[in-house]
């Protein structure tokens, strides 16, 4: 055999094999042999197959097979050697006749095969006799794996009542055995717990109902499923999983109501929508499997109504119409319930409905009378007299005691005062006549209030239309400006007029249009009526002199179809114009206007001339007066040199020492010591007398200022912001002289102030002031 030919030495996972007699003398006395051997002859090599078991443990190493070369001549002369993954700790060879051994633990979990390379090899040359060959052995598997169930614990529903054979869920569990070879990897399902609603497929793992199951009886199971390996065998590996099956619900239970037969009551004073009561109707199943409609059934659906709770799935009865003791005192409904989603699978069962009666009896109570009617409408003619009858309302106390009633109008005072209506037989007559022309409709309310319970009222709302009669005559709907030039020509038109009237006519208005009787003869125009409401004014002569007649004025007959027909007589002003063809309208009222006032164009253009110069002379006197009120002193006023200066600031006081930084407002090149004031009334005493010769620029000045600031600045008694104000030069202008305090000697008594008196009125008040500040003195 070459040896570049694949040797495969393959160790498969079964049951131990016995060797067989040939095999067992091949091997030596202290190895195991617990496979057969077949031998084979390929080329320079024979060989047998060789089997090694994995998690097989042992002191004495295992045979595992042998190699033999064709050229071995069973003389010694030729060794065997192994080399590749293993050789040496795992696998070893004896060299004299090729037997292979295994001298450790095998996983096959771990390590399925090994490659190795197999050597004959020449003891004398050292020489391989052969290539050698690749060697490939693999792990042959044992039973050491339970199965596991990866995704349980596990969850399945299906619904109630499924027909046996339904699918439920299928669980699978693994193996870490090899699947291609024994039953190690091969599981069987069984059912520990869940017999005998469900059961389980042996080799799929599929859970399957057994039988019809009610969710309403039970609505969860919890089944346990075994897997065993080995095929179930004896001494196989096991493991359990539990599956939790919940039945959602399916709609096969009817409705059931849970009374034969409810009462209740209502009061005849409920009002409409009123809650009568609740019927309640049960249904085992959930959801909307459970969702109801009620609905009534009879004749009473038109007095009662019910309703569906959605959310309590009660039935609630409500009041459809007003009841009335008196009346009816009793009613008998039938209410039914029917499933919203109904199943048709169970229909053939039973339906899904169910019925019940409600018997419901009316309380008597105290009502408040009632109208005949709850609205009337009456009819009066317009213009009749107070007092006259308009209609009558009627209402009664429903009761059984019958309680008399008592009528009266509400709601607007005004509507008192055109109708009453008697208390006791609701009698309704007019207080003063009506005009349909002002008010066609008058609504008003009438109450009824029993005399026996006052609390016990009633309205009714009454409509009175008054009907017109013929009462207003027709009349020009405006004001016609109208006007007719002086050269117009007879047959002119110059006017369109037409007529308005207040009144209804159920024919339709119909106006007759003509002149008044008195002027018909000797009128200058004609009126010709159109026949369709309106009527046109015609020139009856040619030419018109202003000169002669500004104004005519046509009284014009108009006449309605009413019965009895009534006429009014319409005068229009017709203004001449001077004019050719086209009237201007504005020229013509002015000439109208200057002619009503008896002035020529003339004359009112001199009263505008007179009227423009009174205007101006009046704004001229005005502007004089308002000039002669300005100050005399206005153009001294620039020669006043004293300022006042106004301080907002108060600072913070004498006892304030941290408002203001004082250091600030010395003077920081020289501190100077602290000289106390002296009096200076001396000296500005004699400094002002100089100033009357000096200007202000003089240095005299200079140095009293000079020196009255540096003592201002080394001062530490004067508060902070303090300003010295100087009065350096006043003028010399002043006829009055200087009014400064400067020249005031230490004590007023040897000043006077009588020269005060000769400075005129201006300084009357002043003059006072120190001629009573003398005397006090003195």
């Amino acid at each position: 055999m070459n040896f570049s030919e694949l040797l495969s030495l393959t160790l498969m996972l079964v049951q131990l094999w016995p060797c067989s007699p040939s095999m067992q003398n091949h091997l030596p006395q202290n190895t195991h042999r617990p496979f057969t051997a077949v031998r084979r002859v390929r080329r320079g090599w024979m060989w047998a197959p060789l089997f090694a078991t994995e998690e097989q443990t042992s002191v004495v190493p295992i045979y595992v097979g042998q190699l033999q070369s064709n050229l071995d001549k069973q003389d010694g002369n030729l060794k065997y050697a192994l080399t590749g993954e293993g050789a040496g700790n795992i696998f070893i060879i004896d060299e004299n006749n090729g037997t292979i051994y295994v001298t450790q633990k095998l996983d096959r979990e771990k390590k399925p095969f090994y490659t190795l390379r197999a050597q004959a090899i020449n003891r004398s040359t050292q020489l391989p006799v052969e290539p050698d060959s690749e060697v490939i052995i693999k792990v042959r598997d044992v039973n050491d794996h339970e199965p596991q169930f990866l995704d349980g614990p596990y969850m399945a529903t299906v619904p109630e009542m499924s027909p046996e054979g339904t699918s439920v869920i299928q669980v699978t569990a693994t193996d870490g055995d090899d699947p291609s070879y024994g039953n190690s990897a091969r599981l069987l399902y069984s059912l520990i717990q869940g017999q005998p609603y469900f059961s389980v497929e042996p080799k799929t793992g599929v859970i399957r109902m057994a039988s019809q199951m009610d969710r309403e009886t039970k609505d969860q199971y919890l089944v346990i499923i075994q897997a065993k390996d080995m095929v179930g065998q004896a001494g196989a590996f096991s493991a359990t999983a539990t599956v939790t099956i919940n039945l959602s619900d399916i709609n096969d239970n009817p409705p059931k109501f849970q009374q034969r037969l409810y009462y209740m009551t209502v009061s005849e004073e409920s009002p409409v929508g009123t809650t009568v009561g609740k019927v309640f109707a049960e249904d085992s199943d959930i959801g909307d499997n459970a969702a109801m409609n009620y609905s009534i059934e009879g004749d009473s659906s038109d007095v009662f109504d019910i309703i569906t709770n959605n959310e309590t799935q009660e039935g609630i009865i409500l009041l459809k119409k007003r009841v009335d003791y008196e009346s009816k005192r009793r009613y008998s409904i039938g209410a039914k319930v029917v499933n919203r989603y109904i199943d048709d699978r169970f229909l053939k069962e039973e339906p899904f409905e169910d019925k019940t009666v409600v018997k419901i009896n009316v309380e008597d109570a105290d009502e408040p009378p009632v109208f005949t009617m709850e609205n009337y409408v009456m009819e009066i003619a317009e213009g009749a007299i107070s007092g006259s009858l308009v209609g009558v309302v009627t209402a009664r106390d429903p009761d059984d005691d019958n309680s008399p009633v008592r009528y009266s109008i509400v709601h607007g005072m005004h509507l008192k005062r055109l109708f009453s209506i008697n208390e006791h037989n609701g009698t309704i007559i007019t207080t003063k006549p009506l005009d349909r022309e002002v008010a066609s409709w008058h609504n008003i309310t009438v109450t009824a209030t029993e005399t026996r319970n006052p609390e016990k009222i009633s309205e009714a709302n009454v409509h009175i239309q008054v009907l017109d009669i013929n009462d207003h005559a027709p009349e020009f709907p405006k004001y016609y400006e109208t006007f007719v030039c002086e050269n117009s020509v007879s047959g002119q038109l110059i006017q369109s007029i037409s007529a308005v009237d207040q009144d209804d006519s159920a024919e339709g208005h119909h106006f007759y249009f003509s002149l008044a009787q008195e002027v018909t003869n000797n009128s200058l125009f004609t009126v010709k009526d159109n026949q369709d409401n309106t009527a046109g004014i015609f020139t009856a002569k040619s030419g018109f002199r202003r000169q002669e007649q500004i104004f005519f004025y046509l009284p014009i007959l108009i006449q309605d179809n009413g019965t009895p027909p009534l006429t009014s007589t319409n005068t229009l002003t017709v203004t001449v114009c001077d004019c050719d063809t086209k009237v201007n309208t504005f020229y013509c009222r002015y000439g109208a206007f200057m002619y009503s006032m008896g002035l020529s164009t003339e004359a009112l253009v001199a009263v505008l001339a007179c009227i423009l110069i009174l205007l101006v002379s009046f704004l001229a006197i005005l502007a004089i007066r308002q000039q002669r009120k300005k100050s005399p002193f206005s153009e001294k006023m620039e020669e006043f040199r004293e300022n006042i200066v106004r301080y907002d600031d108060e600072g913070g006081g004498e006892q304030d020492t941290e408002a203001f930084d004082i250091s600030a407002l010395r003077t920081r090149t020289v501190i100077r010591t602290h000289k106390p004031r002296k009096k200076v009334t001396t000296e500005i005493h004699s400094l002002y007398r100089q100033s009357l010769q000096v200007g202000p620029d003089s240095a005299t000045f200079r140095q009293f200022i000079s020196e009255k600031l540096e003592e201002a600045n080394v001062d530490p008694s004067v508060p902070p912001y303090d300003s010295l104000q100087t009065y350096a030069f006043e003028g010399t202008g002043s006829l009055a002289g200087s009014l400064s305090s400067l020249d005031s000697n230490l004590s007023d008594a040897d000043q006077s102030y009588d020269y005060l008196k000769d400075w005129g009125p201006h300084f009357k008040n002043l003059a006072g002031m120190y001629a009573s500040h003398r005397t006090v003195v003195d």
